[in-house]
């Protein structure tokens, strides 16, 4: 099956349906990326297209189908300490920062933490940060990691990868560090497992059952949504942000346009946004 299996009709009833499942705006020439993610699901359900597929999407609101479309078209590749400097600004910064104010617990969330690269990064720089300071931290330090897919994060939790996905990204030191090799596989120590916890969330949904955050990581997501959902995600991470808090953006994103809670901070290593004095 090919991109032009997709009648016109059936992309936009696609497109429509894909956002307000997930949020996720796609193009007008995307195609051959919904056929690609697709074709799999097509041929499991035994359906003979994708206007098939489409035709049972409408019969069936709240189907295993459904879950499984927006698992597909959500799931993305994902580096160990992508980017790097959002976690040397989180070591060097953000930390040190908070330290001084000698805080009771330690609350971050990873949002759209995908296969867990994110979430454990977080936690190999808390424990290196924790090495050369220690007792600057609280003991109670908890990393809270969510995403849409079920089927990620049933991979994150186990906490075990191969070895082809720990070359991305992840230094051969950093590896005998914080991981336990598994015949084949590699494991992530137990020690960074005790700080992180997995939970099924979409990004449209409310987050109140998450509590308060005093750093959040929501980076090369909202690039995927309209500017009405950026406006409303932002803002309601904010109002989950502990005073003062901080967050952590893709490269190619900025609050600035969507929502006025946050100002830009720049250090050494690179950009964090925190939350204004006295926002509510």
């Amino acid at each position: 099956m090919t991109g032009t299996n997709i009648s016109a009709e059936d992309y936009e009833a696609f497109r429509r349906f894909l956002e307000d499942a997930c949020g996720i705006v796609l193009g007008d020439n995307k195609h051959y990326l919904v056929t690609s993610r697709l074709n799999r699901l097509i041929r499991e359900f035994d359906l003979g297209s994708f206007g098939e597929l489409m035709g049972r999407l409408r019969r069936e609101r709240h189907s295993k189908l459904r879950e499984r479309i927006v698992d597909a078209m959500t799931t993305n590749e994902t580096l160990w300490f992508r980017d790097t400097y959002p976690f040397e600004v989180l070591r060097h910064y953000v930390l040190p920062e908070l330290s001084k104010k000698r805080p009771m617990q330690l609350r971050i969330w990873s949002a759209a933490c995908s296969s867990g690269q994110e979430p454990y990064s977080i936690s190999m720089t808390l424990q290196e940060y924790l090495a050369s300071r220690p007792g600057s931290l609280p003991s109670n330090i908890q990393i809270v990691a969510t995403d849409i897919s079920p089927t990620v994060l049933q991979a994150a939790n186990s906490g075990i990868y191969e070895k082809m996905s720990l070359s991305r990204g992840l230094s051969e030191e950093r590896r005998q560090r914080h991981f336990i090799q598994r015949g084949e596989r590699w494991e992530v120590r137990p020690e960074l497992r005790s700080r992180v916890s997995f939970r099924e969330l979409n990004l449209l949904e409310s987050y109140a059952t998450l509590g308060r955050f005093d750093i959040v990581f929501c980076r090369n997501v909202l690039i995927y949504f309209s500017a009405e959902r950026k406006r409303d995600i932002l803002t309601r991470i904010a109002r989950a942000l502990n005073p003062r808090g901080y967050l952590f953006l893709g490269g190619s994103e900025s609050p600035s346009s969507y929502c006025d809670a946050f100002e830009m901070v720049r250090t050494p290593h690179g950009v964090v946004y925190q939350l204004k004095e006295g926002f509510r």
